[in-house]
């Protein structure tokens, strides 16, 4: 599936501006402003100016949240980002309840105990980030993320993302049975997006620090439906290394 742009010129201006550089940018910005995230139970809180503000939308980190300070912008962000900004690109410190800048050990910790499976789901966000995918959370379709090839403003989700792991977890239980893939199958496409699943070894490496996620590998898979109409001959083979799973359901779908 190609991506889906928004309007006349939506591609020339990703193009133009390239998701890997508003990052870079959003980057330089937060070391030098030394911007300091408040943890609020499972998200992070953010006080930004103008300029930090228009970084991080447009890098799709967070999102703005609204208040009776006019004069104050903030911005509040998921797990999965705020520890992407501590500890992948080391350009936000997180303090906590008691007022103390946490290490990333101790927010770690902390983000465990709120999401069990936040290791695994972490490797997963951290990794479609590092390939310049903009990731965001997938509840409304049923799924883990969604990702955007650039801003959502630009394009529409290309994938549906499934995080699922060979370890002994929570996420294991998941398209386990027919029922589990038809179904999810079936909301990949009535929305236009191809179901990607990303599965997580840890390597018995187990999860004690976040040391432990460069022992992490991860497989992906795209799933869809076979359409019998279309020549097998037509079919392209999946890109970057990914795998691509094709079933035969037409006689269930």
């Amino acid at each position: 599936m190609k991506p889906r742009w928004k309007g006349k010129g939506s591609q020339a201006k990703a193009n133009a501006d390239p998701m890997s550089k508003i990052v870079s940018q959003l980057q330089s910005s937060l070391i030098q402003s030394e911007t300091r995230g408040l943890l609020s139970s499972c998200s992070v809180l953010v006080e930004v100016d103008a300029e930090l503000a228009d970084l991080l939308n447009r890098s799709c980190f967070g999102r703005p949240r609204i208040t009776a300070q006019e004069d104050k912008q903030w911005f509040q962000l998921d797990m999965e980002e705020a520890f992407y900004l501590c500890f992948s690109l080391k350009c936000l410190k997180v303090i906590g309840e008691n007022g103390y800048i946490k290490s990333n050990e101790e927010l770690w910790d902390y983000l465990k105990s709120k999401k069990p499976v936040f290791p695994v789901s972490y490797k997963v966000y951290s990794h479609l980030r590092h390939k310049n995918w903009v990731v965001r959370s997938g509840l409304q379709y049923g799924v883990d993320f969604v990702a955007y090839c650039h801003h959502p403003a630009l394009v529409h989700s290309e994938y549906a993302v499934l995080v699922l792991s060979e370890g002994d977890n929570d996420l294991n239980g998941r398209l386990r049975v027919w029922s589990d893939v038809h179904c999810t199958v079936r909301l990949c496409g009535s929305v236009a997006k191809t179901l990607l699943t990303v599965i997580v070894n840890s390597n018995n490496q187990g999860a004690n620090s976040p040391s432990c996620l460069e022992h992490y590998t991860v497989e992906e898979q795209t799933i869809t439906r076979w359409n019998p109409e279309r020549s097998r001959e037509d079919q392209t083979g999946p890109k970057n290394g990914t795998k691509k799973i094709v079933k035969d359901w037409c006689n269930h779908i």
